[in-house]
């Protein structure tokens, strides 16, 4: 009797049988993708054909239950494939047209099964046989001159988020400490899956950048979760797959408006997690690459939410130690900034001042690099509100005894939109920079230094010699008062030893006289 009830009550499944229905659980655990546009409007899916692929019933759905963490699940699909249950299905020339599309359908559940590329010699066939049927799909997606339909949408959704959303195997090297020139001699980390990743990938550029792809449509499956997983995946260590990211990306800015403040707000939330948590991010550089396209779109005037953007991120941006890896893309959409809203150089070249790398010389000159790009673009009344501040901090550069950080702001004046700045301002700013210049003249070490501040030196002369000959008598002036107080605390030392000897033998106290601290200010 109790054998007769336990009959009656569900089974729980295998072991066997969870690795048996493994491909189908992560394939509808994983969702989002894309291809480029097909011919597959003029043929209608079978109701039948649909309902023997598994998963569920919407690509949001699919989207919503995976990312980076279900890594058991997508094992589990390895251990899936035999060689009697993966065999290559017919080539679309071999089947009427009526059934090309359910072929399609069947090739895109078949890419659903992911193999384990960590062990060279296992399932070689099933690897070439999924291989040669993306290949085919892109072929076949290419050469398509119809709308897609909702359906195969969702299935070309799902066959993509599948192969591209897993999780990352962290690397050892992470736990090093984030050195820019290190990284950049290191060989970058190639995924070993990227035979069947690529092609993944140019399967969705496609999908997303063909003309018969319905944005109104898509976006039904690639949705906000699935951008969000897809900006997720440009921390992969493997610049191929960046570089494939960035162009999908951009894509996917310009066809879905709707997306747009996601995107702009994601990329965002991981420049916050990269400057003040982590400075840990393998794709920042290609993200920023999409960031200056977006930015030189922008219409006009700029609203407060890109404002604060560059406040509060991309300046930023400049604070970490890894910041060679991606200046120069971060150069480019600051520079765009300037170009969109000239009032905004005030803003960016004080957060500059607020950066400046004091004890780091490369980073220095590259400061230097971006400061002239920004000034170019500068106009009079926006330089007049920051030179002031901005020239303090160049004249400590013109000191430097780096010769390449002198060298390079030297340099500035040989830009004639910027010289043309300091001429018409050169009243305040000839005073600030000429005790850095004569210095250069008279002690600097380096001859091209030396050389280069005589050529600035001589064309603050050319255009105002009275200015100049004001600015060379107050530096002598200063140098004597300097001089003078030198030789003073030398005799107070002096005098102070003298006393401290003869006392030496008894426990008097020592009486000095007094300095008047007006006497070491004097000179500051």
């Amino acid at each position: 009797m109790i054998k007769q009830i336990l009959g009656r009550l569900p089974r729980k499944p295998s072991k066997s049988e969870n690795r048996d229905h493994g491909g189908s659980v992560a394939s509808s655990m994983k969702s989002s993708g894309g291809s480029r546009s097909g011919d597959l409007a003029s043929h209608k899916l079978d109701s039948s054909s649909n309902a023997s692929l598994s998963g569920p019933a919407s690509a949001s759905n699919l989207g919503n239950g995976h990312g980076r963490k279900p890594a058991q699940l997508v094992n589990s699909k390895y251990d899936n494939v035999t060689p009697a249950s993966y065999e290559a299905l017919p080539g679309f020339r071999d089947v009427p047209n009526s059934e090309k599309q359910n072929l399609f359908i069947r090739k895109l559940n078949m890419c659903c099964v992911l193999f384990d590329f960590t062990d060279p010699t296992k399932n070689l066939k099933e690897k070439d046989i999924k291989r040669q049927t993306l290949l085919e799909l892109v072929d076949y997606i290419t050469s398509a001159n119809g709308k897609f339909t909702e359906t195969v949408m969702q299935e070309i959704i799902k066959m993509v988020s599948v192969n591209l959303f897993r999780p990352f195997t962290p690397q050892p090297r992470e736990n090093k400490v984030f050195e820019a020139f290190d990284l950049e001699e290191e060989e970058p980390l190639m995924d070993p899956a990227w035979p069947h990743l690529q092609i993944v990938y140019e399967f969705f550029l496609r999908f997303v950048a063909s003309p018969e792809t319905d944005a109104k449509l898509a976006k039904r499956y690639v949705d906000h979760s699935f951008v969000l997983k897809l900006l997720d995946l440009f921390d992969s260590e493997d610049p191929r797959e960046r570089e494939y990211l960035k162009t999908i990306l951009h894509r996917i800015y310009g066809k879905f408006m709707v997306h747009r403040p996601v995107i702009r707000k994601a990329i965002n939330n991981i420049f916050f997690r990269f400057i003040f948590e982590t400075e840990k991010h393998n794709g920042i550089a290609e993200l920023l690459e999409v960031l200056g396209s977006i930015i030189n779109g922008f219409a006009l005037p700029l609203k407060e939410e890109h404002k604060l953007f560059l406040v509060r991120a991309l300046i930023p941006l400049h604070k970490p130690k890894c910041l060679p890896m991606y200046h120069q893309q971060l150069s480019y959409c600051i520079t765009q900034f300037v170009e969109k809203d000239c009032k905004l150089a005030d803003t960016i070249v004080r957060g500059l001042l607020k950066y400046w790398p004091v004890t780091n010389s490369s980073k220095e000159v590259m400061f230097l690099s971006e400061l002239e790009e920004i000034l170019e673009a500068t106009q009079p009344p926006e330089f007049q509100r920051c030179m002031v501040p901005l020239f303090r901090r160049i004249a400590r550069c013109l000191s430097s005894s780096h010769f390449q950080v002198a060298e390079r702001a030297l340099y500035l004046w040989n830009n004639d939109h910027i010289e043309n700045l300091i001429r018409q301002n050169r009243s305040v700013l000839l005073p600030i920079v000429f005790p850095a210049l004569e210095r250069n003249c008279r002690n600097h070490w380096n001859q091209v230094v030396q050389s280069l501040t005589l050529n600035v030196r001589k064309i603050f002369s050319d255009v105002d010699p009275e200015l100049f000959e004001e600015c060379l008598q107050k530096f002598q002036e200063d140098e004597e008062k300097a001089e003078d107080m030198k030789k003073k605390q030398e005799a107070t030392w002096k005098q102070m030893e003298d006393i401290a000897a003869t006392k030496a033998a008894t426990n008097e106290a020592v009486l000095v006289p007094c300095v008047l601290p007006s006497q070491f200010t004097s000179n500051q």
